[in-house]
């Protein structure tokens, strides 16, 4: 038996299509919570707020690994995952208070 060529596979061009829908769903969620996250930095910046919250952080990773662990994805790249994002919604908050 013959395997189709790549671009010829319906099945596998099916699983792909779904995967470039959710890679742009996510795309488009992640857009989103950044203007959320900008707006919030814009306010702590005006507020003289910190930039960083370590309480609401740490209680951030243990309900979303959590959550990792209730759809059965790994909680440790879940971590890594938000870890990533904070830090970058940090960097902006930071940016904004030096603007003001």
């Amino acid at each position: 038996m013959s395997v189709p060529a790549e671009g010829t596979d319906p099945v596998l061009a099916g699983y792909r299509q779904s995967i470039d829908n959710i890679d742009a769903a996510m795309i488009h969620i992640l857009a989103e919570r950044f203007r959320i996250t900008q707006a919030v930095g814009a306010y702590k910046a005006d507020k003289q707020l910190p930039a960083s919250d370590p309480g609401r952080e740490e209680r951030q990773i243990a309900r979303l690994r959590k959550l990792a662990e209730d759809a059965r994805l790994d909680p440790e790249f879940s971590e890594k995952f938000l870890r990533f994002v904070i830090e970058e919604v940090i960097r902006h908050h930071q940016r904004a208070q030096e603007t003001r």
